[in-house]
């Protein structure tokens, strides 16, 4: 569950200091001006996945700045890494400086002095932020220091997965049980290390374990942006990788499913959503099939049954009856 705060419920003319008070107490002591702190308007939300925790915050521009004092009044101890999905910002941190827009990433040290100025051209700042204790970070500081307040951008290879596991759990986090959040934040620190290693070209340097983990998030995200082509399988995979066949199996062995199977059943659960989708009720079945990459009506209809119980064709109809059902519950419930 997350824990929100917003200025929503504060007086116009307190929102600003009261938004700061927030940060310094709960976040960290930080110096924040703003050029209209009449019209500032802020929120912010925490949750918690065991070592780390991850935070959304929705804010109108202003600047926020760690000096030595401040991080002598307090300190978290943290590499926070924010994934920027609104706005503008521009960062300068261990001589380095640089500014970043939506989709880029950005790391800074809590433990450094700081300035980060949200750009007021760029309208409200919007971003993501895993809060990392710098204990369990599996790369030296002296080599992370050369990535701070440095742009990430998060469109391409290790980065772009990192970004779209921080999206999805800013938007379905609070779904999940302590316990996946918990392991929802062991991936998300193999993801970030690995992110980091590929900017730093030091992924030798990171445990086996943090490699390995990297690597099947890499290979998750490869099969689900090419279940619809029907040659995915684990040649394709493995080459795209830059692994062998054998490699492939021995990273899946031992987990709950094989490569095989986490195809067929990611490939059935498109279908059986695509299935009872209204919008789709026109669409022939073999071709939602073909979409996601069975070969055959023959071979989906089997592995749908298999998996379902049921055949794709009753799938859909008992889909469509529950559809009206639900219509007319709705006709008929008094307003």
């Amino acid at each position: 569950m997350w824990s929100v705060v917003s200025s929503g419920g504060v007086p116009a003319g307190e929102r600003f200091d009261w938004y700061a008070d927030v940060i310094s107490r709960e976040v960290m002591p930080a110096a924040l001006s703003s050029e209209r702190p009449a019209d500032f308007q802020g929120e912010a939300a925490v949750l918690d996945l065991g070592e780390l925790r991850v935070a959304r915050f929705a804010l109108s521009p202003l600047r926020s700045r760690r000096t030595p004092a401040l991080i002598r009044r307090g300190d978290p101890e943290q590499y926070q890494l924010a994934l920027l999905r609104k706005g503008a910002t521009r960062m300068s941190q261990h001589r380095n400086e640089s500014t970043v827009g939506p989709g880029d990433l950005m790391l800074w040290d809590t433990s450094r002095p700081s300035d980060n100025e949200m750009l007021a051209e760029g309208g409200q700042v919007r971003a993501t932020v895993l809060m990392l204790p710098r204990v369990v970070m599996p790369l030296r500081t002296q080599r992370l220091d050369r990535l701070l307040a440095g742009r990430i951008p998060g469109d391409r290879g290790v980065a772009a997965i990192l970004a779209s596991f921080m999206t999805a759990l800013e938007d379905h986090g609070a779904e999940c049980e302590p316990e996946d959040l918990r392991r929802m934040g062991a991936v998300a620190l193999d993801l970030v290390a690995a992110c980091l290693a590929q900017h730093l070209d030091s992924e030798d340097h990171l445990p086996f374990e943090v490699r390995e983990q990297a690597l099947l998030q890499r290979i998750h995200a490869f099969i689900e942006h090419n279940l619809g082509d029907p040659e995915l399988n684990p040649s394709v995979i493995a080459a795209h990788h830059h692994i062998s066949v054998r490699s492939l199996h021995q990273l899946f062995h031992g987990r709950k499913e094989s490569v095989q199977a986490r195809i067929r059943r990611r490939r059935l659960e498109q279908c059986r959503a695509d299935l009872g989708c209204p919008d789709l009720a026109a669409r022939p079945v073999q071709a939602i099939a073909a979409r996601w990459g069975f070969s055959g009506p023959v071979v989906f209809s089997r592995s749908f049954r298999e998996a379902y119980g049921i055949s794709p064709t009753e799938f859909r109809a008992l889909s469509a009856e529950q559809s009206c059902s639900d219509r007319s519950l709705c006709r008929s419930a008094p307003a």
